[in-house]
Formats: structure tokens, C-alpha cells, sequence
């Protein structure tokens, strides 16, 4: 994917604390049916602001992910396995 930078310490996190490779990450952006939603959580706060949302992989895995605009290119902060309560959070706010 064009624009599309992760740093070699959240490539780590992804690969070893998520088993989610950049791959899955770009599936994600690739089949979003949604909005990008504002992280705007005190201990979230960026500048620019850190968006999120919640997609599914080509295999139907379904991954939030955290990432902010900066300077015409897509900077991955994290990707995860949602839980419930971020589900929920996503389906009223962004969608």
C-alpha cells in the first residue's frame, strides 16, 4: 500500500504480541465499510489526531486499527483483535 509506514517497534508488537502481519493491516484499509472514528481518549491524544476503526481481513478476521495522517502518508500505531465493547463503540460511531 502507498503511504504506508510502520515503525520496526509497532511491526514487532504486531507480529509478536498480535500474530497480525502488514498484510491483514492492509486488507483492513482495503475493505473498511465505514468512517474513520477519532480517538479522542485522554491517553490517546495525538496531534494529528489518532483515527480508528474496526474491518475484516480477506480470511474474515476482523482487526481495529489505530493510525494517524501525517504529512500525506498512513502511520500505523497498532492493530488488534477487537473485544465486544470496541465492536459496540464502532458500530455506533462509525458506521
Amino acid at each position: 500500500m502507498q503511504n504506508f509506514i510502520v515503525s520496526s517497534g509497532v511491526l514487532a508488537k504486531l507480529r509478536d504480541k498480535h500474530d497480525i502481519s502488514i498484510r491483514e493491516v492492509e486488507q483492513c484499509f482495503e475493505n473498511k465499510c465505514g468512517m474513520y472514528v477519532v480517538d479522542d481518549r485522554e491517553d490517546n491524544q495525538t496531534d494529528p489526531a489518532t483515527l480508528t476503526f474496526i474491518a475484516p481481513t480477506n480470511r474474515g478476521r476482523l482487526l481495529k486499527v489505530a493510525f494517524i495522517f501525517l504529512d500525506g502518508n498512513v502511520h500505523i500505531k497498532t492493530a488488534f483483535e477487537p473485544d465486544d465493547q470496541d465492536i459496540a463503540f464502532y458500530e455506533r460511531h462509525g458506521k
